[in-house]
């Protein structure tokens, strides 16, 4: 279990609820006295977890409501359950008008988002990355998740989150960032910098195209 914890936390080093899931279910485990206990604790605490992550996202959208105007134009970025919750539930108490979604390069889980949020009714706008300066003058406010919450409250989140609040704060645009507690990061209390997710130059350029020789490929943040 210690190996296969270590194994799961090093998969996402930046998104800090994996560890901090893991580390909650590994508490009774390493308690445990018995083989038996421990299957006990892994399953008791797993299960706590992923009921209190549930509660968590339908509080997070129920408070995040009330902060949205009638009639809203909201911009989003990435794919984030909590987000993607505010936005339904605003619309579910008719204050949503329509919502622009970016792609998020390279992965473009922008994708999932839409198709989410096209499910549940919403009219979406579809838009590139590089769009959001452009059409953030038609948005009345910008929602995100965030993968990690420092102690000064500053957020980590997808790469392009900070042009997007850059461009929110230009135009004088509410930035509302939905996240349950456990994205907190408790080690930046002592110091300590959140590692950042770096994935391979092939990500963006693709397996078969090939950087020129003098130029110099800097990874993607995914």
């Amino acid at each position: 279990m210690e190996e296969a914890a270590d194994l799961l936390c090093g998969t996402r080093p930046t998104a800090v609820s994996l560890p901090n899931a893991v580390r909650y279910v590994m508490q009774g485990v390493q308690k445990a006295a018995t083989l038996e206990e421990a299957q006990h604790a892994l399953h008791d605490r797993a299960t706590a977890f992923i009921h209190d992550s549930l509660a968590a996202v339908e509080k997070i959208a129920e408070i995040a409501a009330r902060q949205i105007p009638n009639d809203a134009v909201i911009m989003t970025h990435c794919n984030s359950e909590a987000a993607i919750a505010c936005i339904i539930r605003a619309h579910e108490q008719g204050k949503v008008r329509e919502v622009y979604a970016t792609e998020v390069r390279p992965r473009n889980q922008g994708y999932i988002t839409i198709q989410m949020l096209s499910d549940a009714g919403i009219p979406v706008n579809f838009i590139v990355d590089s769009a959001a300066r452009m059409f953030m003058p038609k948005v009345d406010l910008v929602i995100t998740g965030t993968d990690a919450v420092t102690a000064n409250g500053a957020v980590v989140n997808k790469i392009g989150t900070a042009q997007i609040a850059l461009c929110a704060h230009e135009a004088r645009k509410p930035f509302i960032v939905a996240a349950e507690t456990y994205k907190f990061a408790p080690r930046t209390i002592l110091g300590e910098r959140i590692p950042i997710e770096w994935r391979p130059p092939e990500e963006v350029i693709g397996s078969e195209k090939q950087l020129p020789p003098h130029s110099h490929g800097e990874k993607s943040r995914i």
